[in-house]
């Protein structure tokens, strides 16, 4: 396994000193490691990979030297539009180092959402003329690789890559940051929501953690899983897929959202606000940090999200830091039939022994689809 400061080490002395991206599972370590050994200008976690990469593009604007932007293996979708318009060679021809957890690699069990991606994620570097390096636990020659990769990044001034195998880096604990001591964990927040809903109600949870809180809760109480969509990858689009079926229903949908995946498309709250949909309620569980890859902080605890969702023409947004204020403020928004709107202040962590999902993302559509349909139909 490869120590995550002597990696470190390798880029700092290739002039690497700008680091950005969105944390991963895989590249946990790695991200720890950064976060505490670089300045605020140094390293900056942002808000999705293609922002990430235009961040870098900018820094080498600036200074004429190569960036490094990681992610993981899913977040190569979002960086598109900037890979083939802005940082390739046949446009403005702007070097970058892209770290990217190899997700769903072939041989190794992973969650389905990973799967296809990490199947066509080596054809996806080829078709965007990024040239890669692959390097896994067992890998010796991590120093050559690292000098091979980010001078090619510069002698051809266009990004190269490091895809990085599961279980690759040695274990590095970041350095918890003071922080709030909330009331709420994210799965007691969860607990008040779900017993504040009908069995009448929809709900759409993010991916990560959250989804997986929330089956284990259904499992607890027997409740079965057909009203909820436990959103698997995707990340950010939870609260779109709510309202998509808002759209074509009466019942009450409810969207639990992260504050990581909020931010990553903030723009979908200005489409919530807009449509107006009076069954609509978005829940934000906000810890301020990438709680299902590591623990990374967010911008969350910088921003506003309440004055964000008023000024999105959401009809009502509250900010709540108890159980009790949660109750209360789902109770009060769903008599309103408006789009309204909560940020829940939670603190950072999850139990240890969380489980995941028994049934298939397959299995979890068709529950809800036929739901959606009977009770639908019975009501008109």
């Amino acid at each position: 396994m490869i120590n995550p400061g002597l990696f470190f080490r390798y880029l700092r002395e290739k002039k690497i000193d700008f680091f950005t991206g969105v944390p991963d599972s895989l590249l946990k370590h790695f991200c720890a490691y950064v976060t505490d050994n670089t300045t605020s200008d140094e390293h900056v976690i942002a808000a999705n990979e293609g922002g990430a990469l235009a961040l870098a593009a900018g820094y080498h604007l600036a200074t004429g030297k190569v960036p490094l932007v990681y992610l993981q293996n899913s977040g190569v979708g979002n960086i598109v539009n900037p890979a083939v318009s802005l940082t390739d060679s046949q446009v403005y021809s702007i070097p970058a180092v892209l770290i990217i957890g190899w997700r769903g690699c072939p041989g190794v069990k992973d969650q389905p959402q990973h799967i296809k991606q990490g199947c066509i994620q080596n054809d996806l570097l080829k078709v965007l003329d990024i040239d890669y390096q692959i390097i896994g636990p067992d890998t010796e020659n991590i120093k050559e690789i690292v000098d091979k990769t980010v001078s090619a990044s510069f002698e051809k001034s266009s990004p190269r890559a490091i895809v990085v195998k599961p279980g690759t880096f040695e274990k590095y604990s970041l350095k918890e940051p003071e922080c709030c001591d909330f009331e709420m964990s994210r799965e007691d927040a969860i607990k008040t929501v779900l017993n504040s809903l009908s069995s009448d109600d929809v709900v759409v949870s993010t991916t990560g953690k959250a989804s997986r809180e929330v089956y284990e809760y259904r499992e607890r109480e027997k409740e079965g899983h057909h009203r909820d969509f436990l959103t698997v990858g995707s990340m950010g689009h939870a609260s779109q897929i709510a309202l998509g079926i808002s759209l074509k229903t009466s019942k009450n949908v409810v969207c639990l959202d992260g504050d990581g995946s909020v931010i990553m498309h903030m723009g979908s709250m200005a489409i919530s606000g807009m449509m107006k949909r009076p069954n609509f309620m978005h829940i934000v569980l906000n810890n301020a940090c990438h709680d299902s890859v590591g623990g990374q902080p967010t911008a969350a605890s910088e921003i506003d999200l309440v004055r964000i969702a008023s000024g999105c023409g959401y009809a009502e947004a509250a900010r709540v830091e108890t159980s009790a204020e949660l109750k209360k403020k789902i109770k009060k928004y769903l008599k309103l039939k408006a789009p309204c709107f909560i940020e829940a202040a939670l603190r950072k962590g999850s139990r240890k022994d969380l489980g995941r999902p028994d049934a298939s993302p397959k299995e979890n559509k068709k529950a809800l689809m036929e739901f959606l349909k009977n009770t639908d139909e019975a009501s008109a």
